[in-house]
């Protein structure tokens, strides 16, 4: 069942309230939710769809980042909501698990953003002929977790991910979240009792 458009309408709004000078770049994604036919989080709904990723933080301000194979590029974990998943949130943890081997119950929400997106990001996407997919673009949502474990090993999904690094807020390979996480007050232990749904 898909995600309902009023729910991700209201993250986008949450988003917005703290962030009103993003007003003008997030109305594409405003727009998709109310004119689009398809589904649109699903991965076939074109020329644009919703993605989600988890910004993973460490006791030492360190932030998850994969080599993923397809792209070639260095990102925060994240992906392609499924039927199943209930929130984006909860996507973004699932494709945590998927992509790096770290299960739901080492992250914990931040207490400051909670269960609202800490950055929206627009991606061009290349087209994918072995995928039958034509230029498009991704609305990136992410959401900004704390490992609340020590760092554990990786068990890197090798069928999409070729390697891993945890890199300073200052190296972050994202320069929106990067400006967001460096004025961000996202350091020491997570919140107690605050896990991600």
């Amino acid at each position: 069942m898909p995600l309902a458009r009023s729910d991700i309408r209201a993250l986008v709004q949450q988003y917005l309230s703290r962030h009103p000078a993003e007003h003008a770049s997030v109305a594409p994604l405003l727009t998709l939710l109310e004119e689009a036919v398809e589904d649109p989080t699903s991965r076939t709904t074109m020329p644009a769809h919703i993605t989600c990723s988890a910004v993973v933080i460490d006791q030492d301000r360190r932030v998850l980042h994969i080599h993923h194979k397809a792209s070639g590029l260095l990102l925060v974990p994240g992906g392609h909501p499924e039927p199943h998943d209930h929130t984006l949130l909860a996507a973004a943890v699932r494709e945590v698990g998927e992509e790096t081997g770290i299960k739901a119950d080492a992250l914990s929400l931040t207490p400051r953003l909670l269960n609202v997106p800490i950055d929206i990001a627009f991606h061009n996407i290349d087209a994918r002929p072995d995928k039958d997919e034509p230029p498009h673009q991704h609305y990136d949502v992410r959401f900004a977790l704390h490992l609340a474990v020590e760092r554990p090993e990786l068990v890197l999904q090798t069928a999409e991910v070729t390697g891993a690094e945890w890199r300073g807020f200052g190296s972050v390979s994202s320069p929106t979240l990067r400006i967001k996480l460096l004025a961000s007050d996202l350091d020491g232990p997570p919140s107690s009792g605050a896990g991600p749904r």
